[in-house]
């Protein structure tokens, strides 16, 4: 009788990004990436969000490596974290690798893992594990599919993917593979993408953005332009520069991920410019501004990027005015909407002309929409199906679809992170007990900020800091200083002297209460007393609730 097959799922499935989960095919693992995601809006100072790695330390001896679907950072991001602590190889495309090998040189990591290519439609054994890497047409070049034929049956990992007849490099989703493998030998679990579950129709080819690109230059002769897009999004950049330079334009980059991604493109052939159409970011003032087409970071409206010092009219290269148009040649992903319109904003008050996806079709989502879906389901033909990548009323949707193209209802199962499948004989069940599977926040180069500090953080965002400062003897149980009270962000001290005066006074005298009592009494009991007269009187008299942080220092 075949050995159980399970499927662990660490991230990915009930928000967008963070996608990685692992295959356990006899007590080995393998993992199927590991990827970032960008923070919400009520994680302040948060610069990512990691999957939980307690579970892969835990069983770190057992991992054979890892499966790049492809290079973006919500799929490749986490594992210059991760190969922090443990030691494996990782399979991708060449172009994957190149791209997730810049993140891990950054980290300094490259020694504990061995980057492995692997090319289309290549069948290799790791460990247990035959994988078959089948090609997608995606937002960034050369991902792949997954299919790993297990003792239980072949498990179908769909990649980020959509249906393009016409992409930019020719490689289309292999559905004729696929469906070969669906006929030979069934496949017995699908996990598929869910990102645009909800979007009816299908998604346009990336090749219809080279038009409107191509009419969006001809409208802006005489201009400077400024296109933002994603670094990896090398189909977009082959089109802008294609775009600019039919209108007589020269090329430059400005943000490291541009140049370096843009290099590693024409490398391996993949992008295609004349070495005399590029010019350095540092020499751009010797070209007419309107014969040049700038390829920036910062489609995301990120702080520091390039697009938005620039928008702040605080790029040390770009200066912004009335003869320059931005076109952001993206679609902001969920949670960088605040920042992207802030940018666009800042744009439009230095009197730049702003296009975007809300006003052209400037962009096309890498990802499925529904009929692509059913084209997928009716093409694999499941016995069970999981959707993945996606929020969880994505999840939902996509196994609605499902159930509409013929999967029985009872084989579909919408799983969240820290859910376990196991494939046996008789079925599919999930575990009842969920591995680890919740957020580490990552704040500069620090991980798992933890909840208490976002916590601390919302409620000094929110309702700002009390602190309260005295000097006590605690042998001769006298107050000697203060309590002097400090505060931001609760009320502005130079408007409520009498308030603060007021606060002191309760403090100081909640303190002589309690150093008069019999007994000794130790300085963290007075910060205690601190804490709950200050608490008290702020919330009394104003009905805010701030951080009080009591100081009590010792003569």
């Amino acid at each position: 009788m075949p050995a159980p097959v399970t499927v662990t799922f660490l991230g990915g499935l009930g928000e967008i990004g963070r996608n990685c989960a692992a295959i356990d095919v006899d007590g080995r693992l393998l993992l199927l990436d590991c990827g970032i995601m960008f923070p919400d809006t009520d994680m302040p100072g948060i610069d990512l969000v990691l999957p939980d790695f307690t579970w892969l330390r835990e069983n770190a001896a057992r991992i054979d490596g890892c499966i790049a679907t492809h290079g973006h950072e919500d799929h490749v991001g986490g594992l210059s974290f991760l190969l922090r602590e443990l030691s494996f190889p990782v399979y991708g495309s060449p172009l994957t690798l190149g791209l997730a090998r810049h993140r891990m040189d950054e980290a300094g990591v490259l020694k504990n893992t061995e980057l492995i290519p692997v090319v289309d439609r290549e069948r290799r054994q790791i460990g247990p594990f035959d994988v078959e890497f089948i090609p997608v047409a995606h937002s960034v070049p050369n991902g792949f599919a997954t299919a790993f034929h297990t003792p239980q049956g072949t498990i179908l990992h769909s990649g980020d993917w959509k249906l393009d007849l016409t992409p930019i490099d020719g490689r289309r989703t292999d559905l004729g593979l696929i469906g070969s493998i669906a006929k030979e030998e069934g496949i017995r679990l699908l996990l598929a993408d869910s990102t645009n579950a909800e979007e009816p129709g299908h998604t346009r080819s990336e090749r219809s953005v080279g038009g409107v690109l191509d009419d969006l230059f001809v409208a802006n002769r005489g201009r400077r332009i400024i296109i933002a897009c994603f670094a990896s999004h090398i189909h977009r950049i082959q089109q802008i520069c294609q775009s600019a330079i039919a209108n007589g334009r020269t090329v430059a980059t400005i943000g490291m991920s541009m140049k370096k991604n843009m290099k590693l493109a024409r490398d391996m052939g993949l992008l295609r410019i004349p070495d005399n159409k590029l010019v350095d970011i540092d020499d751009i003032s010797d070209v007419d501004p309107a014969n040049t087409c700038i390829i920036s970071t910062g489609s995301q409206g990120e702080p520091l990027s390039a697009l938005a010092l620039m928008a702040a009219g605080e790029n040390r290269w770009i200066k912004l005015g009335t003869e320059d148009t931005v076109i952001l040649s993206s679609h902001p992903i969920p949670g960088n909407e605040g920042n992207v319109s802030k940018v666009i904003d800042g744009l439009a008050r230095l009197g730049v002309e702003v296009i975007h996806s809300g006003v052209a079709a400037v962009h096309a989502s890498g990802h499925a929409k529904q009929e692509e879906m059913k084209t997928l389901l009716g093409v694999a033909e499941p016995e069970w199906f999981t959707p993945v990548h996606g929020e969880y009323r994505h999840l939902r949707q996509h196994g609605r679809l499902a159930v509409e193209m013929g999967v029985n209802p009872d084989h579909v199962l919408v799983c969240e992170d820290g859910d376990q499948l196991v494939l046996t004989d008789g079925g599919i069940r999930r575990m009842e007990k969920a591995v680890p599977a919740g957020y580490l926040y990552v704040d500069g180069i620090v991980g798992d900020v933890g909840h208490g500090v976002l916590r601390d953080r919302k409620v000094l965002a929110e309702e700002g800091v009390v602190v309260v400062v005295v000097t006590v003897d605690v042998s001769a149980k006298v107050v000697l200083a203060g309590p002097e009270i400090i505060t931001r962000g609760w009320v502005h001290a130079s408007e409520a002297e009498g308030l603060l005066e007021e606060c002191a006074a309760a403090v100081r005298a909640e303190l002589d209460k309690a150093l008069a009592g019999d007994g000794a009494i130790e300085l963290e009991t007075l910060q205690r007393h601190a804490r709950k007269a200050a608490g008290k009187f702020v919330s009394d008299r104003t009905k805010r609730r701030p951080m009080i942080v009591p100081v009590v220092l010792e003569a």
